[in-house]
C-alpha cells in the first residue's frame, strides 16, 4: 500500500489524477477502520489529511483577500480537513471530498464570524489600556496639554513601550459602521463588502465533488449528460444520438439528476 500511495498526485490537474487521489484516500480509510492500533489508526489519518491538503489550500485561497491572512485561512481549513478525516465513514453514500469540501468551507466561515472581524489583543493589553483610560484626564490637568507616552509610562510606573502597545491597540474593540467612508472616494464600507454568497466560490466546489460521481457513471449516462449540458443539444438529438427515444431521455436526464443531487447533499458537520 505504501509504495503505491507515494505515486498519487497530491496537485491534481486532472480527472485521472483526481480519481487517483480518491481511490488512495478510500484505500487509506479502509485500512484505518481495519485497523485496532491507535498509532496506525492515527498515522492512517495523517495520511488521509496529506493527500488532501490541496483540497483544503484551495478552499482557503478561495477566501483570500477578505481580510485575513493566506496562512491563517490555510491553518483554518486545514483543520476542517483533519476534523472530515476524523468524522468520515466508508459506508457513507457521499465520497470524501463531498463530505470534507462543506466542513471546511464551514470551518473558514466559522473563522470569519469568531475572529477574522474582531482583532483579539491579549488581557494584559486590555488591562493597560483601562488604566491608561483613568490616568490620562489627571495628567492632562496636571499638564495643560496631552500628556506624551513617556509622561503616561511615568505616571503609570510602567515601561514606556508597553505604554506604546497598549495606545497601539485602541479601537480594537469597536467595530466600523458600514456608513463609515472607506476610502477618500467616498465609497462606504456597505458598498464593498459583498452582501451574498461569492457564486464562483461555490460553483468551482460544485465541481470538485462532482468530479469523482461523474466518474462513477456508465458511459451512456456521461455521454447524455455531456451531449445536454456541455453539447447543449436538445432531447431529440440525443435520442437520436443514443438510440432511445425522446421520453427515455428525459425520465435518464431525471434519474441521472436525481443521483447526483442525493450524492452532494452533506453529510452532518460534526461539531
Amino acid at each position: 500500500m505504501t509504495t503505491y500511495l507515494k505515486s498519487v498526485p497530491t496537485k491534481c490537474s486532472t480527472a485521472k489524477d483526481r480519481a487517483a487521489r480518491e481511490a488512495a484516500t478510500n484505500e487509506l480509510f479502509a485500512a484505518r477502520a481495519a485497523s485496532s492500533d491507535p498509532v496506525e489508526q492515527q498515522v492512517l489519518l495523517e495520511r488521509i489529511v496529506e493527500l488532501n491538503l490541496e483540497i483544503a489550500r484551495g478552499i482557503a485561497q478561495r477566501f483570500r483577500n477578505r481580510g485575513a491572512e493566506t496562512e491563517d485561512l490555510e491553518q483554518v481549513a486545514f483543520l476542517g480537513l483533519m476534523k472530515a478525516a476524523t468524522n468520515y465513514r466508508l459506508d457513507a453514500e457521499v465520497p470524501f471530498i463531498g463530505y470534507a469540501v462543506p466542513t471546511i468551507r464551514g470551518e473558514v466561515k466559522r473563522y470569519f464570524r469568531d475572529c477574522a472581524w474582531t482583532v483579539r489583543i491579549p488581557r494584559r493589553l486590555q488591562e493597560l489600556q483601562g488604566k491608561i483610560s483613568a490616568k490620562l484626564p489627571e495628567l492632562e490637568q496636571l499638564l495643560g496639554r496631552e500628556p506624551s507616552t513617556a509622561e503616561i509610562a511615568a505616571g503609570l510606573d510602567l515601561e514606556q513601550t508597553e505604554v506604546e502597545q497598549a495606545m497601539a491597540a485602541y479601537g480594537c474593540f469597536t467595530t466600523l459602521s458600514l456608513d463609515r467612508p472607506a476610502e477618500e472616494g467616498g465609497l462606504q464600507l456597505a458598498d464593498v463588502v459583498p452582501d451574498e454568497q461569492d457564486s464562483a466560490v461555490s460553483q468551482l466546489e460544485t465541481v470538485d465533488m462532482l468530479q469523482p460521481l461523474l466518474e462513477d457513471l456508465g458511459p451512456r449516462d456521461r455521454r447524455i449528460l455531456e451531449l445536454r449540458f456541455v453539447e447543449n443539444w436538445n432531447q431529440s438529438d440525443i435520442g437520436r444520438e443514443v438510440g432511445v427515444s425522446q421520453m427515455q431521455v428525459s425520465r435518464l436526464l431525471k434519474r441521472i439528476l436525481t443521483d447526483l443531487r442525493q450524492q452532494l447533499t452533506p453529510l452532518p458537520v460534526a461539531a
